[in-house]
């Protein structure tokens, strides 16, 4: 009787889905004007998006074979009842692999100068597709102003690639979820997991960061002030995270005054602001690294301005590489960002994935940097 009630139950829901659909269809402009997408074709049929692909494709080889007539059946009616069709012009991209992959980057200028923190990305990019076997296409559609400037159809070239490789703290999602729920092969490179079915590659920030607390909670730190951008990246969000846990498991104080969110740290992170923590306790300073290197440029001008010696009156430590052009000769505690390796796992992954197996690539490790900018507490206030 249970089971009997809830296949009534499903069987319901999925008449109620396709009376929507049906309904979407037939509202005209002022309904949906977008063509259904696998994903929707997936939720409806109740399986993988995979599933959906391969059934759609026709493909009978490989894991294709194994789906059972059922599922087949199942999948062909939602998409019938949805109005799938195939983008004639993705199928027949989709049909030949010419063994290019995509890079895309979401900033205003594409960084190919040596000097950009994206750069040794693309190096760890190129030398493993050439190793594999890939030519890459540089995609340029954000150059004229970043993302999405080129309008919502801004990604649709992409599609020239078998696959492509995204990189970038601040994305359209709704493009890449599109691009996403069609089937088409993306890596995102950083963690991404809030866009679901999205591929990433990323850096294991949390552990990274704890242990620099740790290494300033070692020297004897005991109030310590991480200063970071006020947005919500995913890499933001794992460094501050990584440093609340370090505090905790150090015992350091922890509280809302143990993180300074600036929307524009030059402004924010002033002399006056330094000298005020430094007199109420603070001895140690962490920033976030960005591809700005805006939070670490400010409280270093900062503590220089307030006259203050690094690491003898207050230590700093960066979450994060330092900037190339870094100048006076000190080397900030803290951690490199394995861009390299992030740029190799990103193709490896990208390459899996266009080749339609299912894959995952763990997170890539920081190695600790013991730098120069942090001592013991300073005795002065």
């Amino acid at each position: 009787m249970r089971i009997t009630s809830t296949l009534d139950e499903k069987d319901a829901s999925v008449e109620q889905s396709r009376k929507r659909a049906k309904r979407g269809r037939n509202t005209g402009s002022a309904g949906r004007t977008s063509r259904p997408r696998q994903a929707e074709v997936a939720q409806l049929a109740g399986v993988s998006q995979a599933t959906v692909s391969l059934v759609l494709s026709a493909r009978t080889d490989g894991k294709a074979a194994t789906i059972s007539k059922e599922t087949r059946q199942r999948v062909l009616d939602a998409a019938r009842s949805l109005g799938y069709a195939h983008d004639p012009a993705a199928r027949r991209l989709a049909a030949v692999r010419n063994n290019l992959l995509g890079v895309f980057s979401f900033t205003a200028t594409f960084p190919t100068d040596v000097q950009h923190s994206y750069y040794p990305f693309l190096v760890g990019v190129e030398q493993e597709a050439a190793a594999r076997g890939f030519d890459l296409v540089l995609f340029t559609g954000s150059s004229s102003g970043g993302a999405g400037a080129a309008g919502p159809d801004a990604l649709s070239r992409v599609r020239l690639a078998d696959g492509c490789l995204f990189l970038g703290r601040h994305v359209p999602r709704a493009e890449l979820k599109r691009l996403v729920a069609d089937g088409f092969p993306v890596v995102h490179l950083g963690r991404r997991d809030e866009l679901e079915g999205l591929a990433w590659v990323g850096a294991d920030y949390l552990s990274a960061s704890r242990a620099v607390v740790a290494h300033l909670a070692a020297l004897g730190h005991r109030r310590i002030v991480l200063v970071r951008e006020d947005d919500d990246a995913p890499a933001s969000a794992d460094r501050e995270r990584g440093f609340l846990e370090g505090l905790e498991e150090t015992g350091a104080e922890t509280g809302p005054a143990a993180v300074l969110r600036c929307a524009d740290p030059v402004h924010e992170v002033t002399a006056e602001r330094v000298r005020a923590l430094v007199a109420d306790g603070v001895t140690a300073f962490v920033a976030e690294e960005t591809d700005t290197g805006a939070a670490w440029r400010a409280l270093d001008a900062a503590v220089r301005e307030a006259g203050l010696d690094c690491p003898g009156d207050v230590s700093l430590a960066l979450l994060g590489s330092p900037p190339p052009d870094l100048a006076g000769g000190l080397v900030p505690t803290g951690f490199d960002v394995p861009r390299h390796q992030l740029g190799a796992a990103a193709v490896r992954l990208l390459a899996a994935l266009v080749a339609g197996e299912q894959v995952h690539e763990p997170l890539v490790a920081c190695e600790f940097r013991t730098g120069t900018t942090a001592g013991p507490p300073g005795r002065r206030p």
